[in-house]
């Protein structure tokens, strides 16, 4: 699943201005390369954007070390493993590296030897590594009591959770969810479903399904093109029970960045929306966040049309979401959605779909939908211009030369919307974003740095906009180590005790995301595919949402909202600098010895 996961870093938006760094791994606990007995020999590529076509056809070995010469704080030398995946390399012992160049580390200071006299080398015996602190697997280990047997808390308020992450305490994994618990019997009798996301790793992805529903029909909603969508479809082969919608991606360099699950059950239909991808990597060692529905139940037969709404109307916006895809395979969910009663959502649905908008259209998507309801559903604050706006993400864009253009023109000007007041106050903004190597070096391993795309390129271009910084610190939720691919956004009270409101999404810091005004603010114009609930205080019957100091345990009946990084941020200090993800790191390995170290 590792190499799964390098295929899906480089369908990052980032990798349209470079070419991505790689790891060079020394002395980790790697035996999540080597196939586990239920996947095929060859693992499943995740597979996307034509970017990868370079690396595929070929399957990372597993990274072995010559006990005698390996170290956790030594960098190997990089080896060149194939042509066809020359963007990555994996380290080896040094003396290994040496063998493939015909010499031994211990030969290299010795007069070279003719052809004819130089003995053939022997090979060299490898003992195995000792094992990971989380499990020989690292991903797929869990301890006995990872997954709940019964309902696990469901805090019926919110309904948002944080994903389970390996290695911590039990009491930060209570009342989170994994996708195996998901996808359970526990939350109903599934028929059928539908899996909308970036990255698939499809043969993983059937695995999570129970055994009694890992037959039923499933749907995959895909952004491929080309060679990259053959090789999902290949991908699927195995499994006559897979089928595709392709999403139409017409404006360059739009994604379909949206992640969500359709759970058709024989009680009902839910609606799960979510930051992983569908592969290993994202369900184990990042930090992510979704919100899960009520099980909503069958209309009556003959119910009219505008049945089952809810207060926030999230039954019309999912369904002129969907309606958005022009899709043939999506009719029949549309008309299962209008079958339902969906009056219990208490969140609002933002969605991004790629197109030019114009007039009222220009608050249907993106950043102007979430101007909209702020705008529509929100009340003036007293002292609100020192209530600071924050957001929390993975990636980031180009932002343009200062931060006049879209950041604080277009973005900031959405998130500080309050009501109907025409003040337009100018509060803190404070963007979480881990910080460089040191965060990244204690996060569980090094290529959790890889779901944090921003390149050297990108960065060098706007650095005024690291003074918006601040460090990803998540003592609250024990996540600290658990680098960040949930994205958030939210609007503080000054002593970050309240919340005037709180987002998560799939979007991340970029205009490909949250949409650009054009023509003179005439028209805006979105690149992808994006999906997020808002929460907002009156539908909750609110004035503001209390922050919950203690997240875990999670409990079913805190009115407190569970942030899941500590507030207040902390501001970058001035040696900090952002995690970039194509620039060498090898100061120190991470918690496994691992280095990373870009070609």
């Amino acid at each position: 699943s590792l190499q799964v996961g390098v295929y899906c870093l480089l369908k990052s938006e980032m990798s349209k201005e470079s070419q991505h760094g790689k790891w060079t791994l020394s002395s980790s606990d790697d035996d999540d390369l080597i196939p586990s007995p239920e996947s095929p020999a060859t693992p499943p590529l995740s597979v996307g954007s034509e970017t990868r076509q370079a690396v595929q056809g070929s399957v990372l070995k597993p990274v072995k070390n010559e006990s005698t010469q390996s170290s956790p704080f030594r960098t190997g030398k990089r080896k060149k493993v194939d042509d066809s995946i020359s963007s990555w390399a994996l380290s080896d012992s040094d003396e290994d590296h040496d063998n493939a160049k015909g010499q031994s580390s211990e030969q290299k200071d010795l007069p070279p030897k003719s052809a004819t006299s130089r003995p053939k080398p022997k090979k060299v015996k490898v003992e195995e590594r000792p094992p990971s602190p989380h499990g020989r697997t690292y991903y797929i280990d869990e301890p006995d009591d990872f997954f709940e047997t019964s309902l696990p808390p469901v805090n019926d308020i919110y309904r948002f959770y944080l994903n389970k992450v390996t290695g911590l305490d039990k009491k930060y994994n209570t009342g989170a969810l994994h996708i195996k618990e998901i996808l359970s019997p526990l939350f109903g009798t599934l028929k059928e479903s539908v899996q909308f996301n970036y990255c698939f790793d499809i043969a993983w992805m059937v695995q999570q399904y129970p055994p009694e529903f890992r037959d039923k029909p499933v749907l995959i909603v895909h952004g491929d093109k080309r060679e990259a969508k053959a090789r999902l479809v290949q991908q699927a082969q195995p499994y006559s029970h897979v089928s595709f919608c392709q999403a139409k991606l017409d404006i360059a360099f739009g994604t379909h960045h949206t992640k969500m699950m359709l759970l058709w059950y024989e009680e009902g239909f839910r609606v799960v929306i979510l930051t992983s991808n569908m592969i290993r990597a994202d369900w184990y060692q990042k930090t992510q966040g979704l919100w899960m529905s009520p099980l909503f139940p069958p209309l009556p037969k003959g119910s009219p049309e505008t049945a089952g709404e809810s207060p926030t109307l999230f039954k019309r916006d999912l369904l002129e979401y969907l309606g958005a895809y022009r899709a043939l395979e999506l009719t029949d969910w549309i008309q299962r959605i209008r079958e339902h009663d969906l009056s219990e959502t208490r969140v609002y649905l933002i969605g991004s779909t790629p197109g030019r908008y114009l007039g009222s259209d220009m608050e249907r998507w993106g950043h102007l939908r979430l101007r909209k309801l702020l705008h529509d559903h929100t009340r003036p604050l007293p002292d609100e211009e020192k209530w600071p706006v924050i957001g929390q993400f993975s990636s980031i864009g180009s932002m343009g030369l200062d931060k006049t253009k879209w950041l604080q023109g277009e973005f900031q000007r959405t998130l500080t919307t309050l009501g109907k007041s025409s003040l337009r106050p100018d509060p803190p903004m404070h963007l979480v974003c881990p910080e460089g190597f040191v965060t990244v070096m204690r996060a569980f391993v090094f290529p959790a740095g890889g779901s944090l795309p921003y390149s050297i390129q990108t960065a060098q271009k706007q650095l005024w906009l690291h003074s918006f910084f601040h460090r990803w610190q998540a003592e609250t939720t024990g996540r600290s180590h658990a680098m960040p691919h949930i994205k958030t956004y939210m609007r503080a009270s000054p002593d970050f005790t309240q919340l005037a409101w709180f987002l998560v999404t799939s979007a991340n810091l970029s205009k490909a995301a949250w949409g650009a005004l054009e023509k003179n603010n005439s028209q805006v114009m979105v690149r992808s595919y994006e999906l997020g609930v808002l929460y907002l205080p009156s539908a909750f019957n609110m004035s503001t949402f209390p922050v919950q100091k203690d997240v875990f345990p999670a409990t079913t009946s805190s009115t407190s909202f569970p942030v899941p990084f500590d507030l207040p941020p902390n501001r970058y200090s001035s040696k900090d600098q952002p995690w970039v993800w194509n620039i060498p790191y090898t100061q120190a390995p991470d918690t496994h010895g691992n280095v990373w170290v870009p070609s």
